[in-house]
């Protein structure tokens, strides 16, 4: 195998050889000098008889790469030797060789200048691009600093929040507009007389505040606007705000809890479905323990789905406890939470009950035996006996308030959703047929939107001119 090797690369170099040859022939022949074809065909075969004659190693190590670049290097000088002796004139080889030195100081010189150009542009950039970038920098610097102050401002600078007018009017904002377009035609100019009680009357039924409610207000209207000799009738609004205000005053009387009990104050929560009973029990335990107060909560809703669960949202918000059971009797799931109560030195105690209709004969009796078992807990609980109104049912809360208070004895009101749809009236129609002292409003979801009733404020956030 080796020998084949041999034999290839010394054909390969004799070939090489003979096309080196026939160039030098064709050089001399157009120069004249044919007389050394004969040395320069014996140097040729000089080369490759020693090229020929290297043996490979026996272990057939050495790559045929090697044999193929010696052959290759040594033809070249081979070449460039025979060249170099046909050219006899020196001038040539030296202009040669000068216009290759001369185009390599070229290069040079001109790869200098061209690193020197570079050194300088990297070393010292233009002023002008020195000053661009540096107002971008400023520009960026100042564009952080802004959105820090920016972020600063908003942390410390946050909307203060809301007082409770400002929230009573916002929630009655609905109420408020609804009876503003209504009242615009009627204190929109021109005298008083009989066409504009008329329409007065029209305004305040719409408004849910019942027949009852109606008529009162509009003696008492009538009444001030004779004692004060108004004629106009933009001067209306004012004799009625009064005569709504004096009609809704009896309602306003805040739940009082001792200073110092000895015992748990038990208030029982009733009420239909959807009236908000649960969600007026958590926002009321925020409110007693704003007012340094502890509170217990006991989840008597066993009727309902997942109302236990709710009731225990509000206590974990609340950092509250709650008395629940897995399943079990309303009323006795309220026994144990007043008995707890009275062992943990509990201030207040909550008791949620399941929602009915009060036309369900059979579960108004279930409520009343809630009742009598707190009273066996305690004999004068349930110290106050609260009904949560939805004020989006209009006069059929009229209806409710009668049914439970027949039943239980109601001792206070809890009027919620003021901030939906509700017409604002239904407060008006309550102080006429059935006038229980509303405890507490709701205008919003909030848990601080739950406070007590301000027969005032709520009259001014309900008819005042003003947007909300």
């Amino acid at each position: 195998m080796f020998g084949f090797f041999k034999r290839k690369k010394k054909a390969e170099a004799e070939a090489a050889a003979e096309e080196a040859a026939e160039l030098q022939q064709q050089e001399a022949a157009e120069d004249g000098g044919a007389p050394e074809e004969a040395a320069a065909d014996a140097d040729t075969d000089a080369v490759v008889e020693a090229v020929t004659e290297t043996a490979l190693p026996e272990d057939g190590s050495a790559l045929v790469g090697t044999v193929e670049e010696t052959v290759a290097a040594q033809v070249a000088e081979t070449v460039a030797a025979a060249a170099a002796e046909e050219w006899a004139e020196p001038d040539m080889a030296g202009a040669v060789s000068a216009d290759i030195a001369a185009s390599a100081a070229e290069a040079d010189a001109a790869a200098e200048a061209e690193a020197e150009v570079e050194v300088e542009a990297v070393a010292e950039p233009p002023e002008a691009d020195v000053a661009s970038d540096t107002e971008a920098v400023d520009a960026a610097d100042d564009a952080e600093t802004a959105d820090e102050s920016k972020t600063e401002t908003q942390t410390v600078d946050e909307p203060p929040k809301l007082s409770w007018a400002a929230r009573l009017r916002r929630g009655l904002s609905k109420s408020r507009n609804q009876m503003a377009k209504s009242l615009a035609g009627v204190f929109g100019g021109g005298q008083i007389d009989e066409d504009l009680y008329e329409e007065l009357e029209t305004v305040l039924l719409t408004s849910d505040m019942g027949i009852e409610a109606t008529e009162r207000l509009l003696q008492d209207v009538r009444r001030r606007v004779s004692l004060k000799g108004l004629k106009n009738a933009d001067e209306l609004r004012g004799a009625l705000k009064d005569a709504l205000y004096e009609l809704l005053k009896p309602l306003q009387q805040p739940l009082m809890l001792p200073e110092n009990p000895d015992a748990p104050f038990v208030i029982m929560m009733a009420g239909v479905n959807g009236a908000g009973k649960t969600t007026s029990i958590g926002k009321l335990a925020k409110h007693f323990q704003n007012e340094g107060r502890s509170v217990l909560l006991a989840a008597g809703d066993t009727f309902r789905a997942a109302a236990r669960e709710q009731l225990q949202q509000w206590g974990e918000r609340n950092q509250v406890t709650v008395i629940a059971q897995a399943s079990g009797d309303s009323a006795a799931v309220c026994f144990d939470a007043v008995e707890a109560a009275k062992a943990r030195g509990i201030h207040v105690v909550l008791a949620d009950t399941a929602g009915r209709l009060p036309t369900q004969l059979h579960l108004m009796e279930e409520i009343k035996k809630v009742k009598r078992v707190l009273q066996k807990a305690m004999p004068e609980a349930p110290h106050e006996v609260i009904l949560v109104l939805d004020a989006n049912i209009g006069q059929n809360a009229v209806n409710q308030v009668v049914a439970f208070d027949d039943a239980l004895g109601l001792t206070g009101l809890i009027v919620s959703k003021l901030d939906g749809t509700a017409k604002g009236g239904i407060l008006a129609a309550l102080a006429a047929i059935r006038p229980i002292p509303v405890r507490y409003i709701g205008v919003g979801e909030g848990i601080d939107d739950l406070r007590p009733f301000d027969a005032r404020a709520f009259v001014d956030a309900l008819l005042d001119e003003e947007a909300a």
